[in-house]
Parts: structure tokens; sequence; C-alpha cells
């Protein structure tokens, strides 16, 4: 049995060798997890912004709604995405089952409610803040929420950060969606797992370092847009 010291050193060594099972691995993570931000952001953004701005019937149930899916447990939408996207269900005619789209299908489900409660929380704040002058210059609708939008977009920016990395850290969804297949569906969070279990330590310990990296740098992202936030907010 190797010792943690060795196990490291090879998978610094993987890393900066730029092993090639190791980018594809990587590769796919990032193009999954940003497509499912990318559609998550376009669904939840407007969204949440509508939310937060306008007042109408039924607005306290959405919210608690938005908010109550933003602890969907992963297991359960791929379970649901599953069955659906299985021969027996409504898009089995698809057959994208075990594929990378089933994938982002089950990431975005998962990081919709949290860009959209989000987002309705800085548009909320912002729309409390400005709703006499909105009203005093008499902005119709679609211009008060798109200047709430533009406002708040440092804010939002985190926001979609948030979202990413929640999506890029995923694993019980997309294993269940994608069947984690070699050269197929096989992202970093599944073949941590996989490897481990058969005890191909460096590799799974390689895409941890990777995967801590990726979170250190979404965090220091976040860190350095609600700086400039503040900074704008001041100017």
């Amino acid at each position: 049995m190797k010792d943690f010291t060795s196990i490291l050193a090879e998978a610094i060594g993987l890393i900066f060798a730029g092993d090639a099972d190791l980018i594809e691995i990587i590769a796919l993570s990032l193009k999954v997890t940003l497509s499912a931000v990318v559609i998550a952001c376009l669904i939840g953004l407007p969204l949440g912004a509508a939310v937060g701005a306008f007042r109408f019937p039924g607005r306290t149930l959405v919210t608690i709604l938005l908010n109550s899916l933003m602890g969907l447990p992963p297991v359960v939408v791929g379970l649901v995405v599953y069955l659906a996207l299985s021969n027996a269900g409504p898009l089995g005619p698809l057959q994208l089952l075990y594929t990378p789209t089933a994938m982002v299908i089950a990431q975005t489900i998962l990081v919709t409610p949290i860009v959209a409660a989000l987002t309705r929380q800085v548009i909320e704040d912002l729309d409390t803040e400005y709703s006499e002058q909105f009203r005093s210059l008499g902005v119709g609708p679609l211009e008060r929420m798109t200047a709430l939008l533009w406002d708040a977009r440092y804010s939002l920016l985190t926001v979609a950060l948030a979202g990413f990395g929640r999506a890029v850290a995923e694993v019980g969804a997309v294993i269940i969606v994608g069947g984690n297949i070699n050269h197929v569906t096989r992202v970093m969070t599944t073949t941590i797992a996989l490897e481990t279990s058969k005890g191909n330590l460096e590799l799974a310990l390689a895409l941890g370092v990777v995967l801590l990296v990726i979170a250190v740098m979404v965090n220091a992202a976040v860190m350095g847009l609600r700086a400039s936030a503040v900074r704008s907010a001041y100017a």
C-alpha cells in the first residue's frame, strides 16, 4: 500500500504531464457544467427578476417554492430525469439517457432554482431602493426589469458563479443519468468515486486536486466581483 505522499506525488505528476484521460475528463466536466449553468441563467435570471420586481397573486408561494427547490436532493433529480429519459418515459424516443445531454438536463434542474432564488433576493432588494424613482419617471415593466438586471450585474455574476460551483461538484444526479461511461459520460466527480473504489487513488486524487483548484478559483472570482460591485456602488 502506497503512502499518501507517494500517491500525491503521482497525482501531481499526472496533472503536470497532461495525462490524456485526465484532460478528457476535465474537459467533459467543464463542458457539461458550463452548458447547464448558461441554460440555468437564461431561465433563472429573468424568472427571479420577475418575481423580485413585480407584485402578483401567488408571489409568496412562488418565492417559497423557489427557496425550497434550492435544496433539491440530487439523487431525486437524477431519478426523475432517468425516468423521463428512459425508454418507458415520455422523452425516451429522444435516446438521451446515458449521454452528456442527460447530464446537462439534470444539472440544469438543480442549478436553475438556485439562480432564480438568489436573483429574486438581489432584484427585490434593489427594487425596494429604486421603486420611488421608477414611479416618478413612469418606467414601464420591461424597462424596469432591464434596468434592475443591469444595475445588479455584478451581483448576478456572483449568482452564476455560485451555480457553477454547485454544478461542478455534483455527483449523484449525473451518475444516475450519465452512467459514468468511459470516454462518454465520465466526469470528475463520478471518476473520483469510481477510481477510489477501484483503488486507483492517483487519478482520483489528481482529479480531486483539480476540482479543489476550480472551487478556489470560483470563490476567488465571487469575492473579486463583490469587491468590484462595492467599488462601483461608491464610484
